[in-house]
């Protein structure tokens, strides 16, 4: 498959280790597809052990220098990055919707996103500070910040530069270097983005790129490996807990953004317009492949009718297709074993008294393409109300009272991000204080940007990423204590 870009030298087949583009040791190579068409656009490196603590032992030595740097200077290098994606960003969503499948305005748009925590965090980094303690008269107390040392990233295929620049943004400010693993489905778009830190000035060793089908030994590495002091993970709940056990036997630091179960609450009060308008973005956005992603609508009596039938033909309206065409406004699901899972979701609760109101199978697009479908008669005792669907699949629950949605919406394990929708002040406090959730949209589900604190609580993750708090997670505190005086 050929792409049409301005700037081919950005669509990158190797990996990036300390500063050099190189081949696997021993010639692996992996095929990156497109999922809307089945064809290969890539065939890349893929890397094992070795080349990983060769990755390892390179950032280690170019932190020495970069955190004595100071931070203006660090702070120049990523606003030079940040200027390079803004300047290349048609290409960097030509390859992300190529490789990832969503719409190419979705794509730009994140391509944007990206950037913007290159450039929050350049800013941020120069406002790391400290204390003075109040002490007896002879001494004084003071609390310094450094970086926390080596960090090790793995990021996930939905959002395939955002969730790279969100991590190496704020450790690279604070004076970190990083060693990066992205998904496999999805590494060009972190080849490119490492090509475009090069030009901007990131010293060899400091960002390195390990693309690799072996996720197993790359990560086993990256978790056993002393030098490494800091784990950050972008996935599945179920990958976050195997890495955070694997950290434990050297006590890395680590920050999980895990899976999610976000609820959408809807009040008989809400404006019904901007409701059905936001719960269509919040769901369908990557053909519902996003961890705060409305996973559950949860619609009280008075409105339920209307909701369904206000929603149910907007998303009638959809047209799915290649995202590389400009006319689609929804793309395939990342695999064909993805859109299999979701219809066999659909199934489950279909068999358990679920209506299918639009939707409910794979289109005639091809085997990756799974139709936007609605939900109705589903109930809490149903699997479905639990198991987070990461696609097009919109499940409409029922209830009566407020009392009720705030126990439905935290009848899960999961507590990353939420959404209610109502025009009662009391209750807006109410509600978003007595559910379990890192985040809460109030009549608004487009909730993310680089200046909030975005995560989640129970088993939805640990650590914030993005606003000034993002920092936090790749920083040691040091108390210095200096008598005598």
């Amino acid at each position: 498959m050929t792409l049409n870009l301005k700037d081919p030298s950005l669509l990158k087949n190797k990996a990036y280790i300390d500063g050099a583009w190189v081949d696997a040791d021993q010639g692996q190579t992996f095929s990156v597809i497109n999922p809307a068409t089945g064809d290969v656009i890539s065939d890349v490196a893929s890397v094992g052990v070795h080349e990983t603590k060769r990755a390892i032992a390179a950032a280690d030595k170019a932190m020495q220098t970069w955190k004595q740097v100071p931070a203006k200077t660090r702070s120049e290098v990523l606003e030079r990055w940040y200027q390079l994606i803004l300047d290349h960003q048609e290409d960097l969503a030509v390859i992300m919707t190529a490789e990832q499948g969503k719409p190419l305005f979705e794509s730009r748009g994140e391509v944007l996103y990206g950037a913007s925590f290159l450039k929050w965090f350049a800013e941020e980094g120069k406002r790391v500070y400290g204390d003075v303690l109040p002490s007896t008269a002879d001494r004084r107390s003071i609390v310094i910040k450094q970086p926390v040392g080596v960090v090790a990233a793995i990021t996930p295929w939905n959002f395939p530069n955002a969730m790279i620049t969100r991590k190496v943004a704020p450790a690279l400010a604070v004076g970190c270097a990083m060693v990066l693993k992205p998904a496999a489905e999805t590494p060009l778009s972190a080849l490119a983005l490492v090509e475009l830190a090069e030009r901007a000035g990131v010293p060899a060793g400091l960002f390195s790129v390990l693309p690799t089908l072996d996720a197993p030994a790359v990560g086993g590495e990256m978790t056993s490996n002393p030098v490494v002091k800091k784990v950050t993970f972008t996935g599945s709940t179920g990958v976050g807990k195997l890495l955070m056990k694997q950290c434990a036997d050297t006590v890395k630091r680590t920050s999980m953004e895990l899976g999610g179960n976000a609820p959408v609450i809807i009040f008989d009060d809400a404006d019904l317009e901007k409701a059905v308008a936001g719960a269509l973005v919040s769901k369908y956005r990557n053909s519902g492949q996003t961890c705060i992603c409305a996973n559950r609508f949860l619609v009280q009596a008075g409105v339920y009718d209307a909701f369904v039938e206000r929603f149910s033909a907007a998303v009638n309206q959809f047209q799915l297709g290649n995202g590389l065409d400009e006319a689609s406004t929804h793309g395939p699901v990342i695999t064909e074993k993805a859109a299999t899972e979701i219809h066999a979701k659909v199934l489950a609760a279909v068999a358990e008294g679920a209506h299918v109101v639009t939707g409910g199978k794979v289109s005639n697009q091809g085997s990756h393409f799974y139709e936007p479908t609605v939900l109705t008669h589903v109930t809490q005792a149903m699997r479905l109300f639990k198991e987070e669907i990461f696609g097009p699949v919109a499940p409409i629950f029922k209830f009566d009272t407020e009392e009720e949605a705030i126990a439905m919406a935290n009848d899960t394990e999961f507590g990353l991000a939420s959404y209610v929708y109502t025009n009662d002040l009391g209750r807006i406090w109410r509600v978003s204080e007595g559910i379990e959730y890192g985040m809460v949209g109030v009549n608004e589900t487009m909730i993310s940007s680089e200046i909030i604190p975005f995560g989640g609580v129970k088993e939805s993750g640990q650590g914030r990423e993005g606003s000034k708090y993002g920092l936090d997670d790749y920083l040691e505190t040091k108390y210095i204590c200096m008598g005598g005086l």
